[in-house]
């Protein structure tokens, strides 16, 4: 055998390796496949060839959240199959923006706050909380004027904006809900801020902004925390009114 067979031959022996190893890698989420009725569990796991591979362990800040897995969500209550054979569509049963369901849902994420690379404090906070941050002299500021939503509604007011330290944008506006006698984090990019301050929110209406998920520490955030805002207002865009869900045809 020549040179050039050889190479040949070893190219498709390290091709044929490579796409196995690529196919056991997509393999990480999803797999091993099981039963979604507790009442008809799997004889057996399906993981096919190659199997699942091992777990990948991440080395994050946080001492206590290193491997690559997530605790799965018990959405017992929560929702109902719309039909009875495997995999059938999950149906909500309540408030799917409140329970996470569907375009709605979060994932368990570690119930601690995202930390910066150089000093190991929070990097996502208030203003009042950020020395050496402010808004640019030129973009408008929106403290201190009112939130439009879906409904047309004044849903609150902005009384601070929260700054990605380490990223150098606003991450959340706080705003201060009409009646609510609470404060709520709205994500920046789902808000639009006029020339005069003055911010419109479509995801939600008022109601539903006032009724956003809190957060426990009034100047930082937690990667959960961060993960249920965002997926509530980003489920209002199916969920917020019926109208929404349904068929465009």
């Amino acid at each position: 055998m020549d040179l050039t067979a050889g190479l040949l031959y070893a190219f498709f022996a390290f091709f044929f390796v490579l796409c196995l190893w690529l196919h056991r890698e997509g393999k990480r989420e999803g797999y091993p496949l099981i039963s979604d009725r507790p009442d008809h569990p799997l004889r057996v796991p399906i993981e096919g060839f190659p199997g699942v591979p091992p777990l990948k362990v991440f080395k994050l800040k946080h001492d206590d959240h290193h491997a690559a897995t997530r605790r799965e969500r018990d959405l017992t209550g929560l929702v109902v199959p719309a039909d009875a054979y495997p995999g059938a569509p999950l149906i909500p049963t309540g408030d799917a923006m409140r329970d996470g369901i569907g375009p709605a849902a979060y994932a368990e994420r570690a119930d601690v706050p995202d930390l910066a690379f150089d000093d190991d404090l929070p990097k996502i906070v208030p203003l009042r909380a950020a020395p050496g941050f402010r808004i640019g002299e030129t973009d408008p500021d929106p403290r201190g004027k009112p939130v439009v939503t879906l409904d047309g509604k004044i849903a609150g007011v902005v009384v601070d904006l929260w700054v990605d330290r380490s990223e150098m944008i606003l991450r959340y506006l706080e705003v201060e809900a009409t009646g609510a006698a609470r404060r709520v984090l709205v994500p920046m990019f789902l808000a639009t801020i006029n020339s005069a301050g003055t911010v419109r929110v479509i995801s939600v209406t008022a109601a539903q902004l006032a009724a956003a998920p809190a957060i426990a520490q009034p100047e930082q955030i937690t990667l959960l925390e961060e993960d249920k805002v965002a997926a509530y207002f980003g489920g209002g865009h199916f969920y917020a009114t019926p109208e929404r869900s349904e068929a465009l045809v």
